[in-house]
């Protein structure tokens, strides 16, 4: 006797998803994303966010874009061009006043290079591993470099008390 075995029911890869065009930001929503990132001192995606918004590029397109596409010097141009992947269409964009200032001069050529450091300084409080990592020879350049102040080493110092306990005798123990 043949047992004939149903196909298995596969469910859909889209079920319970929303596919297809998705709705654009409401200006409600554009200004809650904007003050987060400005309480969390986000400037970079703040300049994303304002400059996706303004320049109606696609994302591709946007995060392809290098910073002398929209600076001149040490000034953000008032407009970019940028040739689109998808349409290989050259299209020009103005970018506004509050994109502008949210990016000025906030990065420099070697914010990318000093990004990785300072985050394992700051997690670590290593210093000499972010000498090695960045080779540099003095120590000096290294708290020059990541912009280490008397304020971090302030903040060290609290995080590392010495405790004296008094041993048999009265002898103080370190």
């Amino acid at each position: 006797m043949e047992t004939q075995s149903s196909p298995q029911r596969r469910e859909p890869w889209n079920k319970g998803k929303l596919v297809g065009q998705k709705a654009p930001f409401k200006p409600k929503k554009i200004w809650a994303i904007r003050v987060r990132l400005q309480m969390e001192e986000r400037t970079r995606e703040l300049a994303l966010l304002n400059l996706g918004i303004h320049s109606k590029l696609r994302t591709c397109d946007l995060t392809s874009m290098r910073v002398g596409g929209v600076c001149q010097g040490d000034r953000v141009a008032a407009r970019a061009c940028v040739l689109q992947r998808k349409t290989q269409r050259s299209v020009q964009f103005e970018i506004t006043a509050p994109t502008r200032e949210a990016d000025h001069s906030a990065y420099g050529t070697h914010s990318m290079r000093r990004t990785r450091a300072s985050l394992i300084y700051r997690r670590t409080r290593n210093l000499r591993a972010a000498q090695l990592l960045l080779g540099h020879s003095k120590i000096d350049s290294t708290v020059r470099y990541l912009g280490i102040d008397v304020d971090d080493a302030l903040e060290l110092a609290e995080q590392s008390e010495v405790y004296t306990a008094v041993g048999p005798a009265g002898v103080t123990r370190r």
